[in-house]
């Protein structure tokens, strides 16, 4: 898959994981990379970002793994940024998709 198609929609992609349950960013990488391939570098500074613009909180929580991981959590304002990215997606994804299938432009 085209490298900046991923990097377009992979903070969207975080956002409703996290919308979903809270997760640690390891976790992060492995249910993104079931749909498509990304690599661990590139989910932290985005996590780093999100968290600073308050989208995004952490803590850490025990493991019986190993050491204590770091979770992030979705904030309120980072469930309206999911919202708005995801009505973005929608609109954006069926334009795309009517014109590939041919079909024509609505004048207005």
């Amino acid at each position: 898959m085209n490298a900046q198609f991923k990097k377009g929609v992979l903070e969207m992609c975080v956002l409703v994981l996290l919308g979903e349950r809270d997760r640690y960013g390891y976790e992060l990488v492995q249910d993104i990379s079931h749909r498509f391939e990304i690599s661990e570098g590139s989910i932290y500074p985005l996590l780093r970002r999100l968290r600073d613009e308050g989208s995004v909180v952490t803590y850490l929580q025990e493991s019986a793994e190993g050491p204590a991981r770091k979770y992030y959590s979705l904030t309120e304002k980072g469930g309206i940024v999911r919202d708005d990215l995801v009505a973005e997606w929608q609109e954006f994804a069926a334009a795309v998709n009517g014109l590939v299938k041919g079909e024509k432009h609505a004048e207005g």
